[in-house]
């Protein structure tokens, strides 16, 4: 296998003692996929064993390279790099920093939470093997994707996420699963073949600047030396496929279909790590690798960045069914993460990582919550629900946290992304940050009223039915409140290691762009001052 081939020879080259560490983060559940495909059909309970045994080791890896990594250094580290097809350039070249860094982590966590807490809505003869096996393949795709610095294998890693989704909400969904899969992997499909053009071009174009033809992100990024023109071609190439992944609008219609015909444990991996990796491909690599191109076209995606927060808000106050009310929020939130990033300060972009992991760890559990309201009652339509405060209050507490938390709090994780979001942006997009803060009040709006409809008032005689919130998903859903509640009150940490590395791209931004930086700032209080034909929002 080559993945287990990959493993041996890096740990070689280690030397004794040491661990692959980031390239087990992907075949660790890669492997476990494939494991579960040979157990027994009279032993259906082995595949789930498995799952957890793959999925819990995988998380324990993501929790000792957090506590390996060390915070004061800016750029990648527990590097591993290795030709893999030498004649053409692409190797297996992987690395973390503080960007990717709890991206990684929240995706170690939450698939083991998922495949515990969450079973699958249709149930049937040997249907939990191959959904436990998309699920850990996901993963490890996931994983692959946040930790690669070669073009090609992120490539391969960005797509291959999208298989397991599709056969996910097109096996284990509701009624319109299979429109709803299809157009899911029409969308990002098509979206990424504007990207698989864009890295091609942009390898053989830099390799007259490297003395051959290599996809390495950092040699690319560092020396390629892309001619201004073409580099504005080739970001747009990558920005497609980035913007129907986040999805920025009008490139969004496929995401409320999507998450109100996934399966519970489908919805909250797309809105905790998978959408994340659009707003995590404009990091890596929009800025990272094209800063001139990515500052000439910030009014575009500062634009659509304020549309989507104000038409999400509303769209999801519009709507009936409560899955779909929170898939419409997540393109709000998204949308301040995307605010945030075209910002160019510090401040903003350290802002848009952090919200990147609350919104992950917020709207995956109101997910949760809404699957565990489908499971009692079988609907989601708001207007037949009312009342189940009165007989399920730990339950409506619990969902109360993570609403509050989503609507953005002070004292909840929400609070701390947006305002840094908010903050950064008001300095260099003073307008757009201006209107985008209607969209924290129309937040408030569209959630507090689906929770008074929902859980206030007198449960008729389905509703009083409703049951408590049982033990083992109480203990799925407290890391979740763990984590809203510590984030939110002690962001440091996060921070601490977030900053240095967004420092980093924020000064190789400054140095390959028309853009200038004040040095009489400090990390909290980044700014950029545009050129005299800049923006208007860069005066006064």
């Amino acid at each position: 296998m080559r993945g287990t081939g990959i493993l041996s020879a890096e740990a070689a080259a280690l030397g004794a003692g040491s661990f692959p560490l980031l390239s087990a983060l992907i075949f660790v559940p890669m492997i476990g996929a494939v494991a579960i495909l040979f157990t027994t059909k009279s032993r259906p309970e082995f595949a789930k064993l498995i799952a957890m045994i793959f999925s819990v080791a995988t998380a324990a890896m993501s929790i000792y390279m957090l506590k390996e990594f060390d915070q004061s250094d800016s750029g990648f580290q527990m590097v591993s790099q290795h030709d893999w097809i030498e004649r053409w350039g692409i190797g297996w070249h992987l690395g973390v920093d503080g960007i990717s860094l709890f991206l990684i982590v929240l995706t170690g966590i939450l698939f083991p939470l998922a495949i515990v807490g969450i079973d699958p809505h249709h149930h049937g003869a040997n249907t939990e093997k191959p959904y436990l096996a998309w699920l850990l393949m996901l993963e490890a795709g996931v994983m692959g994707s946040f930790l690669s610095l070669d073009l090609f294998l992120f490539f391969i890693f960005f797509e291959i996420v999208l298989v397991p989704m599709y056969f996910l909400i097109g096996g284990w969904g509701y009624e319109n699963r299979e429109y709803a899969a299809t157009k899911f992997y029409l969308y990002t499909f098509l979206g990424s073949a504007f990207m698989l053009v864009a890295l091609i071009a942009t390898a053989f174009i830099a390799s007259d600047n490297l003395g051959g033809v290599t996809f390495d992100l950092v040699e690319i990024a560092e020396g390629g030396n892309i001619a201004t023109s073409t580099a504005r071609w080739l970001f747009f190439g990558f920005a497609i496929a980035f913007a129907v992944k986040v999805p920025i609008f009008p490139l969004h219609t496929w995401l409320p279909d999507a998450h109100t015909q996934a399966p519970t444990a489908g919805s909250v991996v797309l809105a905790g790590v998978m959408l994340k990796l659009g707003t995590y491909g404009f990091l890596r690599f929009g800025l990272y690798l094209f800063p001139e191109a990515a500052v000439w076209s910030r009014s575009l995606w500062l634009t659509l960045a304020v549309i989507g927060i104000i038409y999400g808000a509303i769209a999801a106050t519009m709507q009936k069914d409560l899955k779909r009310l929170v898939a419409y929020s997540s393109i709000a939130h998204l949308g301040f993460i995307v605010l945030g990033t075209f910002a160019f300060t510090t401040q903003a972009i350290s802002g848009s990582v952090l919200q990147m992991v609350n919104h992950g760890v917020s709207t995956g559990a109101l997910f949760l919550f809404v699957g565990m309201i489908y499971e009692r009652r079988k609907t989601r339509q708001i207007a037949e629900l009312g009342g189940i405060q009165k007989v399920a209050p730990i339950f409506a507490a619990g969902f109360m946290i993570v609403m509050l938390s989503s609507i953005g709090v002070p004292g909840l994780n929400g609070f701390i992304g947006e305002y840094l979001i908010l903050l950064g942006s008001f300095q260099t997009a003073r307008w757009w940050t201006v209107v985008a803060t209607a969209g924290v009040i129309l937040a408030a709006l569209y959630l507090l009223w689906a929770y008074q409809r929902v859980f206030h008032g007198e449960p008729d005689e389905e509703n009083a039915k409703f049951p408590e919130l049982k033990v083992k998903e109480a203990m799925v859903l407290l890391p979740f409140l763990v984590a809203i509640v510590f984030t939110g009150v002690y962001p440091k940490p996060l921070l601490d290691r977030i900053e240095p590395s967004v420092d980093r791209l924020v000064a190789h931004v400054a140095d390959n762009s028309d853009v200038e930086t004040d040095p009489s700032y400090t990390t909290q209080r980044g700014e950029f001052e545009p050129e005299p034909h800049g923006e208007e929002e860069g005066e006064g």
